[in-house]
């Protein structure tokens, strides 16, 4: 088994670390639910609402967003160009070192 480490900017230039197993099929909402950040994820991680935001910092490149994703990014009031939704980044050895931050709930 192996883990992944995935990095949350609290404050500039404060990271926290998480670690997490890529051997669940975890998203990274989930990890950071399980971290007690403050993610509503109210559709349960199914792309329908857009609660679990987050802006990628740093990192490896992801996989483009799904055709769903982008529906739920378009309605956002606030959209970064890096941009995702926590609940579709699916933790995987491709994902170690990505460096997150929350995006403030509008």
């Amino acid at each position: 088994m192996s883990d992944v480490r995935v990095y949350v900017e609290e404050a500039p230039g404060q990271r926290r670390e998480l670690e997490a197993p890529t051997d669940m099929g975890l998203s990274l909402m989930e990890l950071l639910k399980a971290n007690e950040y403050p993610i509503q994820a109210t559709c349960g991680g199914m792309a329908l609402c857009a609660t679990c935001h987050v802006e990628v910092l740093a990192g490896p490149a992801l996989p483009e967003p799904s055709e769903d994703e982008w529906a739920m990014l378009d309605t956002l009031p606030v959209l970064h160009e890096t941009s995702r939704l926590s609940c579709q980044i699916r933790l995987t050895p491709r994902v170690d070192g990505l460096v997150v931050r929350l995006a403030e709930v509008a």
